[in-house]
């Protein structure tokens, strides 16, 4: 779930890379940061060598009409600057605003996900207000991600999913999109309410098919109001890896954001933990908490470099608290470490 207000002044963040990922080692250091370069919910788009690194995070009111925000890296991931929104005012998907079909309330574009199909960029964005279901999830596409190319920009596309206050069990923000092993694409998505949520999706719309319905494959049994969210699922040696964020997020010093994660041979599910324990029963395996001035890690995604198999190097994207700066949402970048099982994990020097 987004926070209200994610940007801050302009500057650079600084993050640390680490080996390779298929070592299972990492010579990842310890956070680093410079400037006041803020975001929240990162869909993070690693280039390949000698290509810029993007980020799209989620909206500020007072930027671009609330658009999602963008950074931009130039070496690799080690320092981010401030590129943008992607779009201003005049781009404002309309249907958003629209009385009795739109979302009411909304201020900001938040969580969005980037995607590329057969030289189309998609971008999937979420409309609604804290703490409601009253949500939407949309869709707009361009062939660049970079707002300094001339054929830079979005077109929109309209409403993908939603959700109802007291019609559906599910919140409609949060997306993340994957391809099964036959090029398939699948939407995940949901915050809170019913959990996380997969439905198909069909190309070249980047839209559910009709009568498709979503069904859960994540929940929290148990924990009141069901504080599961920022799904992300990716491919890694055949099996599908879920990364979900739990409990708190956007309370600054307070959060209690974790990242955790389950697997699966079927992008269907079910998605099961280091244990066996099913992600849709409560299950999940801690890849990243609150250790020293990183407090509440979560809204995570990740990016794949090279191609998919045991060379490729896995980045894994997340906002937190900065407790060195009195909570101000940060971003960090870190590579995926693996074991000998395949289990996904920050090394500690990573961390705090």
């Amino acid at each position: 779930m987004a926070a209200l207000l994610a940007a801050g002044a302009g500057g650079a963040y600084m993050v640390s890379r680490g080996g390779s990922a298929s070592s299972g080692t990492s010579t990842d250091r310890a956070l680093a940061s410079a400037g006041q370069l803020f975001v929240h919910d990162p869909a993070l788009v690693a280039g390949d060598d000698g290509e810029p690194w993007f980020v799209y995070g989620t909206g500020d009111v007072r930027e671009g009409f609330g658009a999602p925000r963008i950074l931009r890296s130039d070496d690799g991931g080690v320092t981010w600057d401030d590129a943008g929104t992607a779009w201003e005012r005049a781009g404002d998907p309309s249907w958003v605003r629209e009385p009795g079909t739109g979302v009411a309330g909304v201020e900001n574009y938040w969580a969005p996900e980037l995607y590329r199909h057969d030289g189309t960029w998609y971008l999937y964005y979420s409309a609604s207000t804290f703490g409601s279901n009253d949500s939407a999830i949309g869709l707009a596409t361009g062939t660049t991600l970079d707002p300094a190319d001339p054929d830079y920009g979005w077109e929109d596309q309209g409403l993908v999913v939603r959700s109802t206050p007291g019609e559906t069990h599910y919140n409609a923000i949060d997306p993340g999109v994957v391809e099964d092993a036959d090029g398939n694409p699948w939407l995940f998505f949901g915050s809170f309410w019913g959990g996380i949520q997969r439905v198909p999706l069909e190309w070249p719309s980047g839209k559910v098919p009709d009568g498709a319905e979503p069904v859960a494959v994540a929940s929290r049994v148990g924990v009141a109001e069901n504080a599961i969210e920022a799904p992300f699922v990716v491919e890694r040696d055949g099996w599908y890896y879920l990364f979900v964020s739990w409990d708190k997020c956007c309370s600054g010093v307070d959060s209690t954001y974790r990242i955790m994660v389950g697997r699966s041979r079927d992008v269907a599910g079910p998605y099961l933990d280091a244990e066996g324990k099913d992600l849709a029963l409560g299950g999940g395996t801690e890849v990243a908490s609150t250790a020293g001035r990183m407090i509440g890690p979560g809204g995570q995604t990740v990016s794949v470099v090279g191609e998919p198999g045991s060379a490729s190097a896995y980045y894994l994207a997340f906002h937190f608290y900065d407790g060195d700066a009195g909570g101000a949402p940060t971003l960090a970048v870190r590579e995926l470490s693996w074991d000998g099982a395949g289990w996904p994990s920050i090394p500690a020097a990573g961390l705090g």
